[in-house]
C-alpha cells in the first residue's frame, strides 16, 4: 500500500472531533419498503482534496450497479461543516434523506435516539468480514448493544518528537508521563524558545489519555444512566498531571491554555515545539512542516514504564437511514463502502486507519509511520459515552472549559471537577 498525501483525513476527523450538532427529535419511521431496483442516495463527507476519496467510491459503485440490475447509485459529497442541518432535516423529512450516510462516530447515539438509523444488527452479524472490526470501532456503531451502521475509518494519537532535538540533548523517547513531563521540561530549559511538549487547554482528547491512564472516566454507566466520571480520585490525578505542563517551565499558559489540538500539531510541524501529541491524521501537516525528516512517532506512554496510555478512537461510520424504501440493498451498499477492499483502498489513497485489524495490520507493515498507532489501537482505546447527551456536553465545551480554569487558577481541580461533572450529570439527564 502506498500512501499519498492526505490533508483529507485531518479535516473530517477534526470536524468529527469538534462540536457534534444533532439534529431535533422527529417522528421518523421505517418506510415499511424493501425494493429491489431503483435510484440509492449515499451522502459522504466532503473532503480537502476530495477526488482521491471519489475514485475509490466511484469504483465501489460501478460494481454495485453491475451486481444489482436496475439499480443506480446516486454519491453527494457534503460539507462537514453543515452536516448538522442537512441530518436534521433529513430525518425530519425522509423524501429528501439518503439511503446510506456517511456520519461521524460520536454521533452515533444522537441519531439513534433521533430515530434516523437503521438497525442493522442481524446484517451485521451475518456480515462475514465483521468478524475482524476492531472491538472499538464496533463499540462506535453500537448503541444499547445494537448495532446501527459499519464502521468506516478510525484515528487516535501518539507522540510526535524531535529526534534532532533529542539527539542535541542526549535525551530518550520518554517511557512514562512522569519521564514525559521532565523531558518536556529538559527541552524547555536547554531551549527556551521552543514548548517542551505544546499542550492546549481546549485539546479534549489530547488531555484525556492522562485521566484514563491514571484510572479515571469520562462517565459510568450506560444508555440513559450515565454519571459522570470526571470528579473521582483516578480522574483528578490524571488532569492534574496534564494541567501541570501548562507553564513558563514548557508550556506558558498565556499561550498555550487556549490551543487546541491543531494548534498543537501546526507548532511542532512549525518547529516551535520538541513534541507533540498528534494523530495518525496529522501526518501530512507534519511532513508538510519545518520538521520533515526530523521527527519521530511513538505510542503516548502510561503511568507505568513501557505502558501506552489509552487513546480516544475517532473515525467515521457508514449507517443506512431508517426511512429507506431499499433496506436489503442499501445495507448490502453499507457494507461494500465499508468493506476490506474499500477500507484498504481508503488507506492508500487518503490515509484512512482501516477498522479491520488484519487490514490495518497489512497497512503498518507497508507504511512504517502507522505501526506507532497500530501499537496504540492494539494496547486498548477507549470512546466517549454512548448517549446523545455528549453532543451537548462536547459542543458546551464543558472539560475544555474545566482545563482552562484550573491552568487560569481560577479553581482548584477538584472544584473544577465537581462543577464539571455536575454539567455532564445534567445533560445525561436531560437526554433521558
Amino acid at each position: 500500500m502506498k500512501l499519498s498525501v492526505r490533508g483529507a483525513g485531518l479535516t473530517a476527523l477534526a470536524a468529527l472531533l469538534a462540536t457534534a450538532c444533532v439534529p431535533q427529535t422527529s417522528s421518523n419511521s421505517s418506510s415499511g419498503k424493501d425494493e429491489k431496483t431503483g435510484t440509492l442516495r449515499v451522502w459522504l463527507f466532503q473532503e480537502v482534496g476530495n477526488a482521491p476519496k471519489e475514485k475509490v467510491v466511484d469504483s465501489v459503485v460501478a460494481g454495485f450497479e453491475k451486481a444489482h440490475k436496475g439499480t443506480k447509485v446516486e454519491v453527494e459529497y457534503i460539507p462537514v461543516e453543515t452536516r448538522a442541518q442537512r441530518v436534521k432535516a433529513a430525518f425530519n423529512d425522509p423524501g429528501s434523506a439518503p439511503d446510506v450516510m456517511e456520519y461521524g462516530n460520536t454521533d452515533t447515539a444522537g441519531y439513534v435516539k433521533d430515530g434516523g438509523l437503521l438497525d442493522v444488527t442481524k446484517e451485521f452479524g451475518d456480515w462475514t468480514e465483521a468478524k475482524d472490526t476492531d472491538p472499538t470501532a464496533k463499540q462506535s456503531v453500537t448503541v444499547d448493544g445494537r448495532l446501527y451502521g459499519a464502521p468506516f475509518y478510525v484515528g487516535v494519537r501518539a507522540l510526535y518528537y524531535r529526534t534532532d532535538v533529542f539527539e542535541e540533548l542526549g535525551l530518550s523517547a520518554p517511557r512514562t508521563m512522569d519521564e514525559l513531563a521532565s523531558t518536556a521540561r529538559k527541552i524547555r530549559a536547554a531551549k527556551p524558545e521552543l514548548y517542551g511538549l505544546a499542550v492546549g487547554g481546549a485539546y479534549t482528547y489530547g488531555a484525556m489519555p492522562f485521566v484514563w491512564a491514571n484510572g479515571g472516566e469520562l462517565a459510568n454507566g450506560k444508555s440513559g444512566s450515565y454519571a459522570s466520571g470526571i470528579d473521582s480520585p483516578e480522574a483528578r490525578k490524571g488532569i492534574k498531571a496534564y494541567t501541570s505542563l501548562f507553564g513558563d517551565d514548557n508550556c506558558p499558559a498565556a499561550k498555550c491554555a487556549g490551543m487546541g489540538g491543531n494548534d498543537t500539531v501546526s507548532a511542532f510541524a512549525a518547529g516551535k515545539a520538541g513534541m507533540a501529541i498528534g494523530g495518525d491524521f496529522s501526518h501530512t501537516a507534519v511532513e508538510a512542516g519545518k520538521v520533515k525528516g526530523k521527527y519521530a512517532v511513538v505510542p503516548l506512554p502510561g503511568v507505568t514504564s513501557g505502558s501506552i496510555a489509552p487513546a480516544f478512537a475517532g473515525g467515521n461510520n457508514i449507517g443506512v437511514l431508517k426511512s429507506t424504501s431499499h433496506r436489503t440493498l442499501a445495507v448490502r451498499l453499507m457494507e461494500q463502502l465499508a468493506s476490506k477492499k474499500t477500507q484498504g483502498e481508503l488507506f492508500d489513497a487518503m490515509g484512512f486507519l482501516p477498522t479491520f485489524t488484519d487490514v490495518r495490520t497489512q497497512a503498518a507493515a507497508n507504511e512504517p509511520f502507522v505501526k506507532p498507532f497500530v501499537r496504540t489501537l492494539s494496547a486498548g482505546t477507549r470512546f466517549v459515552p454512548a448517549s446523545p447527551a455528549w453532543a451537548q456536553i462536547d459542543s458546551s465545551l464543558v472539560l475544555p472549559t474545566m482545563f482552562q480554569e484550573v491552568i487560569s487558577g481560577k479553581k482548584d481541580v477538584t472544584k473544577a471537577s465537581e462543577d464539571a461533572a455536575k454539567k455532564m450529570n445534567s445533560a445525561f439527564g436531560s437526554a433521558g
